[in-house]
C-alpha cells in the first residue's frame, strides 16, 4: 500500500482526539473500519503509530515522527490546492462572480444588477448560515465574495486573510402580526417586548450575545427563542406565538409589520468581503459599487424608513471605512 495524504489525516485525527473511536465519529467512518485502516499504515510504516489501551491512543517514537511530517505536509497541501483555485480563476473567462450569502438582504438584487450590466458574466451564489464557512470558501478560491451581516461594530472573521468593506448599517427592527397590540406604533421599546417569545436564524455570528446584552440592558432576560428557517419564522410570528428580530430592509410580508425598535439598541452592518490576493480583487470596487446600489433599490419598498435615514446619516450607506490591518500580516482589508 502506498501511503497517502487521506492516511496521515488519519493518524493526525487519531492523536488529535486521542482516541481511535473518537477519531472515527469525527473522520465519519466506522470504528473497526478506521482500526483495519490504521492497522495497514502502520504495516506500510513498519511499525506501530500508537500505544492504546482503555486510557486512550498516545503516540510512539515512530508515531511523533509520523506526527511531525504530517503536521508539515497537511497545511502545505492545502495551501496548494488554495492557489491553485484562485489562480484557475484568474484565467477564466468570461468574467465569473462567485457569491456567499448569510441571509443577505441585496444578493439577488446585485446578482440581478451584474447581470444586466454583464450579460456575458458567470454568476452564481451559495447560501450558508455560517460567515467562517464562506470565510473559508472565499480564502480557499471557491467563492470570490462573501455577503456578510455582523452586529455593531463587530469585524467579520480575518483569520483567512480576507478584506472587508461596509455596504451600510441598519438599525435592528422587531417583525409583528397585524394584530399585535404594539404593530401601530411606529417604535417599539425593547422592554415592551419582554414577555415575548422570539425567532431567530441560525448561524454562527455574534448577533445572539449581542441581542441577549441588550435585553439586559433593557431590565430582561429573552425568553423562549425559537431557531429556524426563514419560512417557518414567518408561520410562527403570523401565528402570534413569536416576534423575531428582522433587518429594517425586510421585504414586506402580509399579515406582518416592521417596526424599529425605539433608541436603535441594535445594529446590523452588512459587509462584502474578498480576499486581497485573488482575481476577484481586480474587479471588488465594481462589485462594492453595485452591493450599495442594489441596497439603495433596495429602500424603494420602504418610504418611511428612506425618510428616517435622512435624519440619521448615521445609518443607511456611510462613507468607506475599510477594517484595520489584520495584526502581524501587513494586509490592509481595504
Amino acid at each position: 500500500m502506498n501511503l497517502e495524504l487521506r492516511h496521515l489525516k488519519v493518524v493526525c485525527a487519531i492523536a488529535e482526539t486521542g482516541s481511535v473511536t473518537k477519531a472515527a465519529s469525527t473522520l465519519g467512518l466506522a470504528q473497526p473500519a478506521l482500526t483495519a485502516q490504521l492497522q495497514r499504515i502502520e504495516r506500510t510504516l513498519g511499525g506501530p503509530l500508537f500505544e492504546r489501551d482503555r486510557r486512550g491512543a498516545r503516540p510512539t517514537a515512530l508515531g511523533e515522527l509520523v506526527l511531525a511530517r504530517a503536521r508539515v505536509l497537511l497545511p502545505a497541501m492545502k495551501g496548494l490546492q488554495d492557489e491553485a483555485a484562485r489562480l484557475a480563476g484568474a484565467v477564466d473567462a468570461p468574467r465569473r462572480y462567485r457569491f456567499g450569502g448569510v441571509n443577505s438582504p441585496i444578493l439577488g438584487r446585485l446578482v440581478h444588477r451584474l447581470a444586466a450590466e454583464q450579460p456575458q458574466a458567470q454568476i452564481t451564489t451559495y447560501a450558508s448560515w455560517s460567515v467562517d464557512e464562506l470565510a473559508q470558501l472565499v480564502a480557499g478560491g471557491r467563492l470570490d465574495f462573501a455577503l456578510a451581516g455582523v452586529c455593531g461594530d463587530s469585524t467579520p472573521p480575518t483569520e483567512s486573510g480576507l478584506g472587508w468593506r461596509e455596504v451600510a448599517v441598519d438599525p435592528v427592527g422587531v417583525l409583528l402580526p397585524e394584530r399585535h397590540p404594539m404593530a401601530g406604533r411606529d417604535e417599539v421599546g425593547l422592554v415592551d417586548l419582554g414577555r415575548e417569545q422570539w425567532v431567530a436564524a441560525p448561524g454562527d455570528g455574534c448577533f445572539g450575545d449581542c441581542f441577549a446584552a441588550a435585553c439586559a440592558r433593557a431590565g430582561f432576560t429573552p425568553r423562549k427563542v425559537f431557531e429556524t428557517d426563514i419560512r417557518a419564522g414567518f408561520d410562527l410570528v403570523e401565528a402570534g406565538v413569536a416576534v423575531a428580530l428582522c433587518q429594517a430592509t425586510f421585504r414586506p410580508v402580509a399579515g406582518l409589520v416592521t417596526r424599529r425598535l425605539a433608541g436603535s439598541p441594535l445594529r446590523w452592518r452588512l459587509m462584502l468581503g474578498w480576499h486581497p490576493d485573488s482575481p476577484a480583487a481586480d474587479v471588488a470596487d465594481l462589485v462594492l459599487e453595485a452591493a450599495v446600489a442594489s441596497y439603495t433599490d433596495s429602500l424603494a419598498a420602504h418610504p418611511d424608513y428612506q425618510a428616517w435615514l435622512t435624519r440619521n446619516p448615521e445609518f443607511g450607506v456611510r462613507l468607506p471605512a475599510p477594517v484595520p490591518p489584520i495584526p502581524g500580516t501587513g494586509v490592509r482589508t481595504a
